[in-house]
């Protein structure tokens, strides 16, 4: 006999999960090597997976996932790392600076959840400390990713400016990922999105303007709304898993609208006459960066990097 559960926590190897009928919290550990079919994750049971819990306190089976996001794990002997699984959104969190994101960060992050069919808000945080330098930065940054497609909401924690939009942006009943570099702020929008949350906040290093972990596990932090909201460590980079090559250009959505107005029908975008996004990139109705962090990513697809 088995009972279905949610899993709440991850801490490696031990898990917190609620019981799906009586709302029980249980710490428990998976049994043997439990693996999904065909999974090469460094973590196979993840935050928002639904399991089977036997009556020993052990997780035997993961439900399938409707998605998951992923990125390549740094141990070199595993294929990928799951962030969180089963999401109706995600929320990647950037800032302009200390530290600050760059846009090959936030496309390949972009790039990861279109394949795996997750809607994707950017949060443009700590607003509060923006030169007037760094606004301009943000007014740039918004202006070419709702040119995409994408929202951009901007905010701070600590003075509340951009919360009642964030709250409303949630996925309501659903489960909501924060993700991004450590020092953008995640742990203290989680604070205040979350009474009692008491998520961890540290500083960004006034040596390297990086920011230093306080999230050390994933965890879900139930809504005052309903719903969940995923809280993961912190990001250094982002490398793609289970991606074709050669299908990387619909993962771009701008480029996959304009794709039948190419010459060829299985136009790459790189070097190919009469492509219609090359020719929109020189008009300037494509942003010249993200094709040039397509070409990046297309150009290096086999070199193993975490770059910020």
């Amino acid at each position: 006999m088995t009972r279905t559960a949610l899993v709440v926590r991850s801490t490696g190897s031990w898990y917190d999960v609620v019981d799906a009928a009586s709302q029980e919290r249980m710490a428990v550990r998976a049994a043997g090597r439990l693996r999904l079919k065909g999974d090469r994750a460094t973590n196979p049971i993840a935050v928002g997976d639904w399991v089977e819990v036997d009556e020993k306190g052990a997780i035997v089976s993961i439900h399938p996932r409707k998605n998951v996001i992923q990125r390549k794990s740094v141990n070199l002997s595993h294929a990928h790392h799951t962030l969180a699984s089963n999401l109706d959104a995600a929320f990647l969190i950037v800032t302009v600076v200390q530290p600050e994101t760059s846009t090959g960060f936030i496309d390949r992050f972009l790039v990861a959840a279109e394949a795996f069919g997750v809607p994707t808000t950017l949060v443009l945080n700590k607003q509060d400390a923006w030169s007037a330098q760094d606004r301009m930065r943000a007014e740039e940054l918004t202006a070419i990713y709702r040119s995409v497609g994408y929202a951009v909401l901007w905010t701070s924690a600590l003075t509340g400016e951009g919360m009642a939009e964030l709250k409303s942006a949630l996925a309501e009943g659903g489960v909501s990922l924060l993700s991004g570099h450590s020092g953008v702020g995640k742990s203290t929008l989680i604070n205040a999105l979350v009474p009692g949350a008491e998520a961890r906040v540290g500083d960004v290093s006034q040596a390297h303007g990086k920011g230093q972990h306080t999230t050390t596990y994933a965890e879900l932090h139930p809504l005052p709304s309903g719903g969940y909201l995923v809280d993961s460590p912190g990001i250094k980079g982002f490398g793609l898993v289970d991606i074709d090559r050669n299908t990387l250009h619909h993962l771009f959505p701008e480029f996959f609208r304009l794709l039948p107005d190419c010459k060829f029908h299985n136009c790459l975008h790189v070097n190919e006459p009469g492509c219609a996004v090359r020719e929109n990139v020189v008009d300037g109705r494509v942003p010249e960066g993200r094709y040039t962090n397509y070409l990046d990513l297309y150009e290096n697809w086999t070199t193993f990097e975490y770059r910020r």
